[in-house]
């Protein structure tokens, strides 16, 4: 980490933005920084911890985890385990499954960015 693959990735979503393209940034690190900047500097809220707290993802809502920040932009942060507990990738998962079932990309979007962390550990994940 530390190499600047979330202010990278912020950094071009906000210039598609301005270009008037419709955009998402999912944020798959536990961190839950990778929207930062796109919500002028507020923590979001993750997937994870509201699944958590409701009981399961499917007693969330897309609105519950979608946050719409600079130019327009929906953010969401899949969080995960505190690290070095679980895996990191169950998180990431849940968080493009429950986007999934829920219509997040019925949406027209042009692009979607998934920030990832740089080491997915425990197997990593496929889309």
């Amino acid at each position: 980490g530390g190499i600047g693959k979330s202010t990278t990735t912020q950094n071009l979503v906000a210039a598609l933005a301005e270009a008037g393209q419709k955009v998402m940034i999912v944020g798959c690190d536990p961190k839950a920084d990778s929207t930062r900047l796109i919500l002028h500097s507020l923590a979001q809220n993750t997937v994870m911890h509201l699944a958590a707290e409701a009981g399961s993802d499917e007693d969330l809502e897309l609105n519950d985890v979608l946050a719409v920040g600079y130019g327009g932009i929906m953010c969401v942060e899949s969080g995960g385990p505190d690290p070095g507990v679980g895996c990191p990738g169950r998180g990431v998962i849940t968080a493009i499954n429950f986007l999934e079932e829920d219509g997040a990309y019925d949406e027209n979007l042009d692009f979607v960015f998934y920030d990832v962390l740089g080491d997915v550990v425990c197997g990593g994940f496929a889309m």
